[in-house]
């Protein structure tokens, strides 16, 4: 993999044992440091991508470069799906220490680690409080916390935020993109939804239905810090109404 590529997926196609083609041709690259999103309608294979990346799947046809397939034992990519998983019997502290414990940590390096990126995701007051007693957005932060404990390179959030009511999404977006910022993360993002997209994004691949194919990539030039109020400015209504145009064409391609 080069080293202006954090991720490179080369022609990729991918087909289940059942004979679905989830993908046809998928070809990305994600640069170090960049926020990429991929938007799409359901079932288009976004997830699919994300499941490459992490290793967790093989493709059928073509190549998948990344931290994860090159290097398996190596802690440099986290994935946040969009249900938090937290263990329901464990409290926040020790769902958060999770990833740290299965990599063999000390209790006094979790002791170490977990209370500033419980800080980090606004969680402090909670690292005894069970996954019962929190709120759907404050679920999620500990979710994403236990991402970032491991101090990832890579960054996979599949569709993280869509269960979440308006006002606690648009929140963690914010707080997502600070997070970002601070750090060394490359981030691959799925989402359905245009208004996410261009809000977080420096980039967003736009894919056909199923088989998923990227059809359009467009940049979001807007600069960081991206506030509320880029949520009203003219540059944001005109790149929405830019990706909503390519995933009608994108719909377009699929039929013709």
């Amino acid at each position: 993999m080069k080293d202006s590529h954090a991720v490179t997926l080369d022609n990729v196609s991918k087909t289940f044992d059942s004979g679905l083609q989830a993908l046809a041709g998928v070809s990305l690259h994600a640069v170090p440091g960049e926020f990429l999103t991929l938007l799409g309608p359901s079932g288009c294979g976004k997830s699919s991508v994300l499941r490459l990346v992490a290793g967790l799947d093989t493709p059928s046809a073509g190549r998948v470069l990344s931290p994860a397939t090159l290097a398996p034992t190596e802690a440099s990519t986290a994935y946040v799906f969009q249900d938090p998983t937290l263990m329901p019997w464990a409290n926040v502290f020790d769902n958060v220490a999770l990833p740290l414990r299965l990599a063999g940590a000390t209790r006094e390096e979790m002791d170490t680690r977990i209370p500033p990126v419980l800080a980090t995701v606004g969680l402090s007051d909670f690292a005894s409080s069970h996954p019962a007693q929190l709120s759907g957005g404050m679920r999620m932060r500990a979710s994403l916390a236990r991402a970032l404990v491991t101090q990832p390179r890579i960054l996979l959030m599949d569709e993280p935020f869509a269960a979440l009511d308006e006002i606690t999404r648009a929140r963690l977006n914010q707080d997502l993109l600070a997070w970002w910022t601070a750090r060394t993360l490359t981030v691959i993002f799925v989402t359905h939804s245009v208004y996410e997209a261009v809000f977080l994004s420096q980039r967003v691949l736009v894919m056909s239905a199923r088989p998923g194919r990227i059809v359009e990539a467009i940049e979001i030039p807007a600069p960081y810090p991206r506030t509320a109020a880029f949520r009203t400015a003219l540059e944001f209504q005109q790149a929405c109404a830019r990706l909503t145009s390519a995933l009608d064409r994108a719909q377009g391609t699929l039929a013709t």
